[in-house]
């Protein structure tokens, strides 16, 4: 029933980090900082699913897109499933922005 995450406008330029409770969304839109790059990384998503008081826990691969300025700092933009979607979505926001693509997928990282 709730979610957090951020939400980006590349034609404004503004973001806002979201929660939603219910599919109500609350957040303000600020104007997005000078982004130096946008970095796709794989990463393990935990999940419990609890039901009829039983309980599992689940992992699975997912690919995480954030986008770095002021050298360290980043914003959560876009979780994908799959490496594919998780590129195509990473060149549309690195073409709309004008920066470059840095890949941290793989144990050698690399720029695109």
């Amino acid at each position: 029933m709730l979610r957090e995450g951020s939400e980006i406008d590349l034609a404004s330029k503004k973001y806002r980090e979201i929660y939603s409770v219910m599919g109500i969304k609350f957040g303000v839109w600020k104007d997005l900082p000078d982004i130096e790059y946008v970095s796709v990384f794989k990463t393990k998503e935990n999940k419990r699913v609890q039901g009829m008081g039983a309980s599992a826990n689940f992992s699975n691969e997912v690919y995480k897109l954030n986008l770095f300025y002021n050298r360290n700092n980043k914003i959560e933009v876009y979780l994908a499933e799959d490496i594919s979607n998780a590129f195509e979505n990473a060149k549309y926001i690195a073409d709309v922005l004008n920066i470059d693509v840095f890949d941290a997928t793989e144990r050698v990282s690399k720029w695109l």
